[in-house]
Parts: structure tokens; sequence; C-alpha cells
């Protein structure tokens, strides 16, 4: 079975964790900016101090609201992982920086 026509078989690839990534993260706020720029619609980014949210999080912990504190470590912490690996095996960079790949997809859907 192929891997990859061109330089590896499936047998080739030594087992182990793989971690899917792009060679640089985008933040939320410029992924948001990116999605702004290509379809050129106006974005407002409410700026909200931590104070309060960390609040609202610690009422929610106590009711049932859709914000915690769990939910808010969860969507403020950084999700970064390495993908030297991968291009180490296969030898190669990969092909489209993940600002080029998120503007290709976004430009096809706003078409």
């Amino acid at each position: 079975m192929l891997c990859n026509k061109r330089t590896h078989r499936l047998n080739d690839i030594p087992s182990g964790i793989y971690h899917l990534a792009d060679d640089e993260p985008i933040s939320t706020k410029d992924l948001i900016a990116l999605i702004s720029q290509i379809t050129n619609k106006k974005i407002f980014i409410w700026k909200i101090p931590k104070f309060i949210i960390n609040v609202v999080a610690k009422v929610g912990d106590y009711l049932p609201l859709p914000l915690n504190t769990e939910r808010v470590m969860k969507m403020t912490e950084n999700y970064v992982v390495s993908n030297q690996k991968n291009k180490t095996v296969l030898g190669k960079n990969l092909p489209v920086s993940s600002k080029d790949g998120l503007r290709k997809t976004i430009e096809s859907f706003n078409k």
C-alpha cells in the first residue's frame, strides 16, 4: 500500500505517534482576521477583561451556564504541537503554509 507514490511505502515509515500540524501555528484572532480579509466582511472582536471572564466562569461552576472554569482553561490553553517528526521521516517540508492553505480553503467556500 502506498503512502506517497514518490517517496515512501507504509512499511518504510517507523511506527510511532505523529502529530498532524502546520509549521506555523495560527491564533484564533489571526484566523478571524484572515477570514475577514478574504471574505471582505468587517469583524468586531470584543475585548473583555480576564477578571470578568473568570468571575463568570466561577459562577458557571455552580450554575448551569455554558461557561465554567474548565471550559475557560480549554479555550485559553496553548495546543501547539511539533510536526518535525513527520517532516524528518518524509524527508521534505510541507507543500503549503498554514495561512496559504487556509486562504485557499476560505476562498473556495467564499465563491
